[in-house]
Parts: structure tokens; C-alpha cells; sequence
């Protein structure tokens, strides 16, 4: 078996999807309430941009030794130091990376087609990003909403730690997991919550009794 994963609760986080907060209070508090992996997701950002706020959010997240993902960006995540990096399909491949960034810790790689599953690409994955599950307007470039049968049936394909993303809140949570999923990734029930701490702590419980 290869799902030497452990995380439970993964904050995907752009300033966009905190409607107007800071992005470092609100990872710092989702944190404290049981994330323990972040990835920075900036599509609309210029690279300077996007670097400086990747570096500050290392900064912070190093205090808590939470790791940093940078989202298709591997110029951003060398220079800032990042664990690693997610990709998707379309963007530069996983294996590319591995040549280009032998120090790598960790690349995600987002299925979106079950043809992706018997690729060579998936070797060179850490782990495998189930995007979407359920429909949302924060992943609106993607093509199979997986749901839970998909989950299940990826599960049964691959021995590659499964994060699932995508429209996952408090009232699917564990369904998600016990459908086969070794981790929830996260951007509106925490980025957009209230009190994005007691969401995260909401979520993590879900998971860890599931």
C-alpha cells in the first residue's frame, strides 16, 4: 500500500475566496481549528503578487509546521520555499516537475477523467486530487463531478492517497471519507464561514469519526 498520507483536512486559499479578510488570518485560524495542509490558489494574481503573498502565508503556516502547496505555479513554489505543488490536468505535468524540481516534497495531481488513472503521470503523484466531487462555483473548468460512486470507484483503481475537493461541507463530510477519500480539501465551508476556526474544527471532528 502507498497512502502514506497524513493529513486529514487540506484549506485550498486565495485572497478571492475570503470575501474581503485577510487571507493569513483566515488560514491562521482554520489552522487552529485542524487543518494541516494549505494550498495557495491564485489564478488572477501577477507572479510578484503571487509570490509575496505565498511568502508571508509560508511564514505564518511554518509557525504551526503546516505544510505550503502553491497551485500550478512552480516558479512561485521553489521561490518560496513551498512543501510542494497541485496541478491539474491541463498544466504542467507532474513528472515535468519532478525533472525541473528534484527537491520536491509533495505534487498533487487533480483527476478529472478515469483515463487519467491508468496514465503514467499518476506514478510521479503524491497524491491524487478527486476535483470535483460535488459541483461548485469555485471549480467551474472541470468536466466529471465524481460524486460519491466515483470516490468509491477511484478507490478500488489506486492505492494513491485520495483528497477529495468540491463542493464538501459539515453535512457530506463522512460520506466523502467513508466513500474512500483519505483527506477533504476545503475553500468556501472554511474561507467563507463566520468563524472559519469552528468550521475547521467542525470538519476535522466529521473526519476523524467517520
Amino acid at each position: 500500500m502507498e497512502r502514506q498520507f497524513p493529513y486529514k483536512l487540506y484549506l485550498v486559499i486565495s485572497e478571492e475566496a475570503c470575501y474581503g479578510r485577510d487571507m493569513l488570518w483566515v488560514a491562521e485560524q482554520a489552522v487552529k481549528g485542524g487543518v494541516d495542509l494549505v494550498q495557495i490558489r491564485e489564478k488572477n494574481k501577477n507572479y510578484s503578487d503571487f509570490l509575496e503573498s505565498s511568502l508571508r502565508l509560508k511564514e505564518m503556516l511554518d509557525s504551526y509546521s503546516v505544510p505550503l502547496i502553491v497551485n500550478d505555479n512552480p516558479v512561485v513554489a521553489v521561490n518560496c520555499n513551498a512543501h510542494g505543488i497541485h496541478v491539474g490536468n491541463s498544466d504542467i505535468p507532474p513528472s515535468e516537475i519532478k525533472k525541473k524540481w528534484p527537491g520536491c516534497n509533495m505534487i498533487g495531481y487533480s483527476v478529472e477523467y478515469m483515463e487519467q488513472l491508468s496514465g503514467t503521470e499518476i506514478e510521479f503523484s503524491d497524491y491524487l486530487g478527486v476535483s470535483p466531487v460535488f459541483s461548485t462555483p469555485t471549480k467551474t473548468d472541470t468536466v466529471t463531478e465524481w460524486g460519491l460512486k466515483g470516490v468509491e470507484q477511484i478507490r478500488t483503481l489506486t492505492d494513491k492517497p485520495l483528497v477529495a475537493i468540491g463542493g464538501i461541507n459539515q453535512f457530506n463530510a463522512k460520506q466523502v471519507i467513508q466513500a474512500g477519500a483519505d483527506c477533504l480539501a476545503v475553500v468556501s465551508a472554511i474561507c467563507a464561514a463566520d468563524n472559519p476556526a469552528k468550521a475547521a474544527e467542525t470538519l476535522r471532528n466529521l473526519i476523524e469519526t467517520a
